[in-house]
């Protein structure tokens, strides 16, 4: 049961993210929560607090046309759930590393979410 509920709470959050929907990927979060996205084994980016989670992910919003990112792999491991997903997105602007507006994206990434209780208390994205 705690399975499909964490399940649930994660598909909740992709869909919100795909939607551009800041305060629907707020929905679960712990008041405390703690984000990194890690590419190259190198944390690229780190925030503390839900607050802060807000603050990131409205800064990124305007970067794309539209992003989505599927599921392709579920792995239980409570208190954590990882999940392996394809993600592509269309960028809206030209970025500095040269990549321009227009442009498809198409990446495979993991996402780790650590729950405590049903709140989301870490979401690590690795690239």
């Amino acid at each position: 049961m705690m399975q499909h509920r964490l399940r649930q709470i994660i598909e909740d959050y992709l869909e919100a993210y795909n939607r551009f929907d800041v305060e629907g990927m707020l929905r679960h979060l712990h008041p405390e929560v703690v984000f990194e996205h890690v590419s190259g084994g190198t944390v690229a980016l780190k925030t503390e607090g839900v607050e802060a989670f807000r603050q990131q992910a409205l800064s990124v919003v305007g970067l794309f046309e539209e992003r989505s990112q599927r599921i392709r792999q579920w792995e239980f491991r409570l208190p954590e759930v990882i999940v392996h997903l394809d993600y592509e997105a269309v960028l809206a602007v030209d970025l500095p590393n040269g990549l321009k507006a227009g442009e498809v994206l198409k990446l495979k990434g993991v996402s780790e979410f650590e729950f405590e209780g049903e709140q989301v208390i870490r979401i690590t994205d690795r690239a």
